[in-house]
């Protein structure tokens, strides 16, 4: 693609803008080959209902088979490697006088990319936390040449307080961590340009924010290969995926 494929307002609303601010969903890592919940419930995981993992009852009755499944889970993460998406988004922090990264996404790809300071709404699969006193859990550097076998296996005891270390992702039920969520909704509120990427628009309150953008008066650009709610109120839709269209763009924007 070169910069004649795109709305020239937009290349326009790129460079000019004082504050960016990118929401990414499933679509951005799917071309990394991050495995969905579906996806991971191979072998001993597929007698399961993943939505009943997920949750902190799930946890309370039985912290072994929840544990084992997210580290499963993270195993998988790892093998994966940040795509073009992934690198363009954190190309732009670069460009652009202002950045802000939100994402739905718990695989840490924005971050292995180069992306600093990522608000993520749903929190972390390489972030554990004590379900206890919260206190952060460091988790080992993992030997590549033995990963999780995919079984239960009992969660790490916290340091400060002895009770069981937890994933560090948002379960159905729990609400968002309340400072990133305040700081997205700042963001989204503040910024002259949003952009939403590789994300459905059905899952709230994430999305909200494009719609908080758009009533402050911010340009809105959606980018995915699929029609969403969002097409009405996008001043400007692309169809494609993220790793696709996102290094044409900044090209695009910034030649040379």
């Amino acid at each position: 693609m070169t910069k004649d494929q795109f709305p020239p307002a937009l290349l326009d609303w790129l460079r000019t803008s004082k504050h960016l601010a990118i929401l990414t969903g499933a679509g951005v890592s799917q071309e990394s080959g991050i495995p969905t919940f579906r996806d991971a419930l191979s072998g001993f995981w597929s007698r399961f209902d993943p939505m009943q993992l997920a949750t902190p009852e799930a946890f309370d009755a039985d912290p072994s088979l929840v544990w084992g499944w997210y580290e499963w889970r993270r195993s998988q993460v790892l093998e994966c490697q940040p795509n073009a998406a992934h690198r363009a988004i954190a190309e732009l922090a670069v460009q652009v006088q202002r950045l802000t990264l939100i994402t739905q996404n718990v695989d840490g790809l924005h971050e292995r990319a180069g992306s600093p300071d990522v608000l993520c709404l749903h929190g972390s699969l390489h972030r554990p936390y004590c379900r206890a006193c919260g206190e952060p859990h460091r988790l080992p550097q993992r030997d590549a040449s033995r990963p999780p076998k995919g079984q239960p296996m009992p969660p790490p005891a916290c340091a400060s307080c002895g009770d069981h270390i937890r994933p560090g992702v948002v379960w159905f039920g729990e609400v968002l961590p309340a400072d990133i969520w305040t700081a997205s909704e700042k963001a989204a509120g503040s910024c002259d340009l949003l952009m939403s990427v590789g994300t459905s628009s059905l899952v709230y309150p994430a999305a909200a924010l494009p719609r908080i953008a758009h009533r402050k008066g911010a340009k809105l650009v959606q980018i995915n290969p699929e029609p969403t709610s969002l097409d009405p109120l996008a001043d400007v839709n692309l169809r494609g995926t993220a790793a696709q269209l996102l290094p044409h763009l900044l090209r695009a924007a910034w030649p040379g």
